[in-house]
């Protein structure tokens, strides 16, 4: 695949087939999002491969907080679909006291994700990207063994081979393209 096909054809998949992508598969696609933009070399990106017993305990805990907001018929739905995911892996990026140093990491590690999904998307394996409230609770960090005053999150990566590619459009550049004299 070609790198337009890749860009207009990659898309965010929800729903996986059961069969999980080597681990050789996913490594060269963090290599190659190591290759991101960063302006000030610092390479804030970090990755967590998560196995099945993290994942199920990330499954439980997005459960409890469901289940707080919406019921436990909802969290029983979301444990199932979350259940069902392949692979995982959580994206992260080292703090600074530098706040500008910190949102241009942060880019720096949005971009990392844009070529990992890429990459992954290259080998037929679709992603998810969620910034979702599991991601967000004071749990969720120290449960992958990563200390929450030294990485920020930025992702959890829901990565597998598409069950359904969703269709999906774009607006005409006419529309988001501003030209100045």
């Amino acid at each position: 695949m070609n790198l337009v096909e890749a860009i207009r054809s990659r898309r965010t998949v929800g729903s996986f087939r059961p069969d999980a992508p080597a681990r050789e598969i996913v490594l060269r696609a963090i290599e190659l999002a190591c290759w991101a933009p960063n302006h000030k070399k610092t390479e804030p990106w970090r990755f967590c491969l998560i196995g099945p017993e993290t994942s199920a305990r990330i499954v439980e805990l997005n459960a409890s907080i469901v289940a707080a907001a919406s019921g436990p018929e909802a969290a029983e739905t979301k444990r199932r679909q979350w259940s069902a995911v392949p692979g995982w892996l959580a994206v992260t990026c080292l703090k600074s006291d530098d706040a500008f140093l910190q949102e241009e990491d942060y880019a720096a590690v949005c971009c990392a994700i844009q070529n990992l999904s890429l990459a992954l998307w290259d080998e037929g394996i679709g992603t998810k990207w969620s910034t979702g409230a599991v991601t967000r609770h004071p749990e969720y960090l120290p449960l992958l063994g990563i200390a929450p005053d030294r990485e920020r999150t930025v992702g959890l990566l829901w990565y597998g081979y598409p069950a359904v590619v969703p269709h999906q459009t774009r607006r005409p550049v006419t529309e988001v393209l501003r030209e100045l004299p």
